[in-house]
């Protein structure tokens, strides 16, 4: 079967207006495809959970849709297309799909082969002792940049993609703050003290296109780690170009390493997002790379050769 799943909610609801020309594209072109938009996302998983394994699902949405339905994607072993329709973009970054108007994005999601590709899992304990899981596609951040996600998703309506990330960042300067992190890497001690962030990329940007780990891909069997030590409020936003350049890999307090499984600790409690998805605060959490564990269908020149 085959579902093209339309999140109404991407781009702050202005995606709903594709679904007509979705659906006469459809009919024209692939009248066997199922499209389906709804509102509420109990609804769309409940679709996702009835399709039968091995079954095709182009998602119609951005980073937040895919981490919402990527729970029920691999659960039920499914293949993921992807037209992106979001705000930060970034899984479609990473699958080559960014730039592709979305009649193209939904050709090829309908008829390209499919290949398989690595996801992330977070385990992690909340303020409150409760335990967590959740799995992402494109980046688990903890720290200064799930605090700076969480300022876009309250952030005007009216800014998108990266100007909106740009606007949470500087707002979030002017409340800097770092934690006291114990990060360890496949069981070996890494890092401990002051930080400003240790986070994971899938892809290698976040943040709507930040080359955060420029080298990282998709599909070799591990997560990359971006550590940021302590930073005062003007050596952090001296920062922020080398990083929209690409170029911040060098400084001296800037560190990335790949892994296969990442365990921090913080006793004050350390910020979550998931691809870009507030999570909440995590005394203790561990992050664990699912190799290959995703079908899904890219657009990689000579397909990563």
């Amino acid at each position: 079967m085959t579902l093209v799943l339309l999140n109404p909610h991407a781009q702050g609801g202005r995606a709903a207006r594709l679904a007509p020309a979705l659906a006469e594209w459809l009919q024209a072109h692939a009248p066997q495809a199922t499209l389906a938009a709804p509102e509420a996302l109990a609804d769309s998983l409940t679709l996702l959970r009835r399709l039968p394994a091995g079954s095709l699902v182009v998602a119609v949405g951005g980073d937040g849709s895919l981490n919402r339905w990527l729970p029920a994607i691999l659960e039920n072993q499914l293949t993921l297309g992807l037209v992106p329709m979001g705000s930060g973009n970034d899984c479609a970054r990473g699958l080559g799909l960014y730039s592709m108007p979305w009649q193209a994005a939904l050709q090829h999601a309908l008829h390209a082969p499919s290949r398989r590709v690595d996801t992330g899992s977070v385990s992690w304990t909340d303020l409150q002792g409760q335990p967590q899981q959740t799995p992402f596609l494109s980046s688990l951040t903890a720290g200064f940049d799930s605090a700076v996600g969480l300022r876009a998703l309250q952030g005007p309506r009216w800014l998108q993609g990266l100007p909106r990330y740009l606007w949470a960042t500087l707002n979030e300067l002017l409340h800097l703050r770092d934690w006291d992190l114990q990060v360890q890497l496949d069981g070996v001690m890494a890092h401990s003290g002051r930080a400003l962030f240790a986070s994971s990329l899938n892809t290698p940007s976040f943040g709507s296109g930040m080359p955060a780990v420029p080298h990282a891909r998709m599909d070799d069997g591990q997560l990359d780690m971006l550590y940021a030590g302590p930073f005062g409020r003007l050596g952090a936003l001296c920062m922020l170009p080398r990083l929209l350049m690409g170029w911040h890999l060098s400084h001296s307090r800037i560190d990335t390493h790949a892994y296969r499984q990442l365990d921090i600790a913080c006793a004050q409690g350390v910020p979550l997002a998931a691809d870009g998805e507030y999570l909440g605060v995590a005394q203790t959490l561990s992050v664990r790379c699912l190799a290959a564990s995703l079908a899904c269908v890219p657009r990689w020149p000579n397909d990563l050769q």
